[in-house]
């Protein structure tokens, strides 16, 4: 798929304030995803990195009982408001990721984390790059996801993870095979640089992640089963 085919578009009447994440090609593609998904009124759903909880909001109208997490006490606030706004009932928490759900288990994790390499040397702790940030290879986030989902999965649950295959698909689908998982990429889009990427395109380059005169990436959207 390429993005002539579709564009990115925020949910009809949500709130995306300065510092929350707004939903680009990487939402869109997962909430593809996340709709071929069997979802009924008795599924829960965990949305790990919530934002502005778009991908919340779709769960809940799809049937599904939703807990939206995030880091950002501003995201939670959004994603909380962006559900009554659309009339979805989804419970939203501030933590650090499986850590703000301990004990609990799901039948459908989705996220769509940071994942774009950073030459800093350090994660932002405030700021919007706390919503793309992700260390000097942008797998800080995914490999957490990798090895905590199968302790918040369901027997036959799923993860549905969205990243750039800058951050190494291969990477992702042997992390999630080595902690049991049975993995597959489901869904890809190559789409433009955004702002970010195009800011970095010369440290990329360095690092090897880039080829001269690229600019475009291919988006993947990996979906991971529990036995």
């Amino acid at each position: 798929m390429t993005a002539q085919a579709w564009a990115p578009q925020a949910p009809a009447r949500a709130c995306i304030p300065p510092g929350v994440y707004t939903p680009q090609w990487d939402t869109r593609l997962l909430t593809r995803a996340l709709s071929r998904e069997d979802i009924g009124s008795a599924t829960e759903v965990l949305d790990l990195g919530t934002g502005s909880g778009a991908l919340a909001v779709q769960a809940a109208r799809l049937g599904a009982r939703v807990t939206a997490v995030d880091i950002s006490r501003l995201a939670v606030l959004t994603a909380r408001f962006n559900a009554l706004l659309a009339g979805q009932r989804v419970r939203c928490r501030r933590g650090d990721l499986t850590a703000a759900v301990p004990g609990r288990s799901y039948d459908l994790v989705v996220s769509n984390p940071p994942y774009v390499p950073s030459p800093a040397t350090a994660l932002p702790h405030r700021g919007l790059a706390r919503a793309w940030d992700a260390g000097r290879d942008g797998r800080v986030f995914i490999d957490r996801i990798c090895s905590e989902a199968p302790a918040v999965l369901n027997p036959g649950g799923a993860l549905l993870l969205v990243h750039s295959s800058l951050c190494d698909t291969q990477a992702t689908l042997r992390r999630l095979a080595d902690v049991g998982l049975r993995a597959v990429v489901t869904d890809r889009a190559t789409v433009p640089h955004g702002p970010v990427l195009r800011s970095r395109h010369r440290w990329l380059l360095q690092q090897g992640l880039l080829e001269d005169g690229e600019n475009h990436e291919e988006l993947v959207v990996v979906r991971a089963e529990r036995a």
